[in-house]
């Protein structure tokens, strides 16, 4: 599976915006663990260019339809993953991070990556269930590799299914909508920070009392 390089978002940024020009849907289709790690894709502004995706992607004015068709980890695949829809083909995986990575980081022992499986939910029917993606597309009996025809004949009837859906939305609606999605996911990030924020004033309280 290849790992993108910042040339390689630099030219779907432009793509994007081509089709923006052109009144035309976006289909982005993600299958890599991540972006390039390497020293080059630092030096070339790897993470920047990220972002640089994902900012014209939250504004772009055509509709965006996104599908895991295999491994989608990490920024490398939440560059090209913000989108209207989202689905995953049915045993495809998708994470911020490798089992194994968050292993070493958690664990110090990359080797247990497999003990983290059931919390991480990298499952489509385990991301479906929490209302990250919007679909589940299925594969032949077997899996995609058994099938690769059946398999994109079934892909290409959900991605005709729901653009018919997102090109009858008003442009400004499909943008509060996108924009309303990705604000309400993790707002129980908000609630952590107001708890940190209130210990924090009241370990400040108590050291004053103490001064």
């Amino acid at each position: 599976m290849p790992m993108p390089l910042p040339e390689g978002y630099r030219k779907a940024k432009r793509l994007f915006r081509l089709a923006e020009k052109f009144e035309l849907p976006v289909l982005t289709l993600v299958d890599t663990p991540g972006a390039f790690p390497g020293l080059e894709a630092e030096h070339r502004g790897i993470a920047l260019t990220i972002a640089e995706s994902l900012s014209t992607l939250a504004s772009l004015e055509s509709p965006v339809l996104n599908v895991v068709i295999g491994e989608g980890g990490s920024g490398g695949a939440l560059a090209l993953g913000l989108a209207d829809v989202i689905l995953m083909q049915q045993n495809s995986i998708y994470a911020v991070i490798s089992p194994e990575g968050a292993a070493a980081i958690l664990t110090r022992d990359a080797s247990r990556g497999q003990d983290l499986l059931p919390a991480m939910k990298l499952r489509a029917q385990d991301l479906l269930e929490l209302g990250v993606i919007d679909g589940i597309v299925p594969e032949p009996p077997g899996g995609a590799h058994r099938d690769p025809d059946a398999a994109a004949r079934l892909l290409l009837e959900s991605i005709l299914f729901h653009f018919s859906r997102l090109t009858d939305v008003k442009t400004k609606k499909l943008l509060r909508k996108r924009l309303d999605r990705y604000r309400s996911i993790g707002r129980f990030e908000r609630g952590i920070t107001r708890n940190l924020r209130n210990l924090v004033g009241r370990i400040r309280n108590v050291a004053g009392r103490k001064a």
